[in-house]
């Protein structure tokens, strides 16, 4: 498996395709980027790394060549993702790097390369990025060698971001008294989100919450990797399950019936409550009609739940800094991606699972009814998803058949793969930001016909590439 480089950073497998080498190469290159925006004095960087068992030697190789190379570091240790990138906006620094693989196997890992606004580098950032990590790198002198620093400050900075926000009432968080199965898959959310959850009230069963970095079932949080939570929450009786991703940017619900809530859904009940709170004046937004920007696969529950407060849907290509960019432009107010991922810029333009809890759980206190009656109360659809390898072939050419084919029968989009819209579903079909696939994904009223039309569109780019 070579290294996959993308707009999301690099990932690849550790002592394969991720070695030093490569990892002082980037480094080094990300180094050059940010002394470039900072000439007159060395920049001071910030990382974090989500708990895999390979992140410490990684973590060690990162700060020393930035060290080595005359940047400032502070090290926040084990942490979200996006507590490093709150630490980068709110703490002054010129950049971060998240150490973490997200949702990929132990055995992989990454760097994630964040800019000085806290946003992760986007496209041309990325290219420049790039271009420096094909020259030598250019290491300083002794006595101008960067100074070292831990700071395990934000990880409490982020929790009281979220406990400040005007949009939640703790008191009426607390006297629900949430009970709540928790799984962090022995990553970074065990070391932040079981001391929120305590200061919401919430009486917490955690499992997987020791930040071992050994990860307890594969840790991407869809419903067949969570099946031994889904039964914890029946069995205990608890009110909901709650399970993130390795970095804790992706937030995934489990009703009080053992049931997956859908990771689109997470999303979609961010956008409900949000909206509703700049409806009722709670917290007024800076511009009216809100608007709301999500990605390209993201459901149309979004879109209706929108029109019911007179807001606006922007779509964006997949990726969490093309939502975060167009936020920024338009004066979002929420956004975020299907997967799971709430962006709220009232606490900074990242996704954020941390800050998903607490807007979640503030609806929850509001509409005084079970997870799965306000799933019910949501619009309904159903989202089935599929992958192809496409190793040997070239994606551009696979998607530009499929498009040729469906021209005239529904509302193309190319922003990112080929995304077509008909009256009763949609389709999208894209090469992966992080593995060598394309991703196929359906929404329509119901999962058969959702699932059918994977089945169908699996078949077709199949007989694509197969040799007659």
């Amino acid at each position: 498996m070579s290294l996959m480089i993308s707009i999301s950073g690099i990932r690849g497998i550790v002592g394969e395709s991720l070695t030093p080498e490569v990892i002082i190469r980037y480094a080094a290159a990300f180094s050059s980027y940010c002394k470039q925006r900072s000439p007159d004095a060395p920049p001071t960087v910030v990382i974090g790394r989500d708990g895999r068992v390979s992140g410490r030697f990684l973590a060690e190789t990162v700060a020393a060549t930035l060290q080595a190379t005359g940047l400032h570091l502070r090290n926040l240790g084990v942490c979200p993702t996006p507590t490093v990138q709150l630490a980068v906006e709110r703490g002054g620094a010129a950049g971060g790097i998240s150490i973490t693989a997200s949702h990929n196997p132990i055995q992989w890992n990454g760097l994630k390369f964040i800019g000085a606004n806290g946003m992760f580098l986007d496209g041309e950032e990325n290219r420049e990025l790039l271009a420096l990590a094909d020259r030598a790198p250019v290491y300083a002198p002794w006595n101008k060698l960067g100074q070292y620093a831990d700071d395990r400050s934000w990880l409490r900075r982020h929790i009281e971001a979220v406990l400040d926000l005007p949009y939640l009432d703790l008191e009426s968080i607390r006297s629900r008294k949430f009970r709540v199965v928790l799984d962090c898959v022995n990553a970074a959310g065990g070391a932040i989100i079981p001391e929120l959850l305590g200061e919401l009230g919430c009486s917490v069963t955690d499992v997987n919450c020791d930040v071992s970095g050994v990860f307890s079932h594969p840790p991407e949080p869809v419903p067949e990797n969570l099946a031994d939570l889904a039964t914890l929450v029946k069995s205990r009786g608890a009110d909901l399950g709650i399970a993130v991703d390795p970095d804790v940017d992706r937030l995934v619900l489990i009703t009080e019936r053992g049931e997956p809530y859908g990771e689109e859904y997470t999303i979609a009940s961010a956008v409900r409550f949000v909206l509703g709170r700049e409806a009722s004046g709670a917290s007024p937004s800076r511009e009216a009609p809100s608007t709301v920007v999500v990605n390209l696969s993201t459901t149309r529950a979004v879109d209706d739940i929108a029109a019911q407060f007179g807001a606006r849907v922007v779509r964006t290509p997949v990726g969490e800094i093309n939502v975060a960019k167009r936020m920024k432009e338009l004066g979002s107010v929420i956004g975020g991606e299907g997967s799971g991922g709430v962006i709220l810029p009232a606490v900074h333009l990242g996704r954020d699972a941390v800050v998903g809890i607490g807007l979640l759980l503030q609806l929850l206190a509001d509409v005084r009814m079970p997870l799965s009656q306000l799933k019910a109360a949501l619009p309904q659809y159903a989202i089935a998803k599929g992958k192809i390898e496409v190793t040997a072939h070239p994606t551009e050419s696979i998607l530009e058949t499929l498009r040729q084919s469906l021209e005239g029968s529904g509302k193309v989009n190319t922003d990112d793969g080929l995304k077509v819209d008909f009256p009763d579903h949609w389709l999208h079909l894209r090469r992966s930001n992080t593995e060598p696939i394309i991703r196929i994904i359906a929404e329509a009223k119901t999962e058969e016909r959702a699932r059918s039309l994977v089945r169908e569109y699996t078949e077709r780019i199949t007989a694509s590439v197969t040799p007659s």
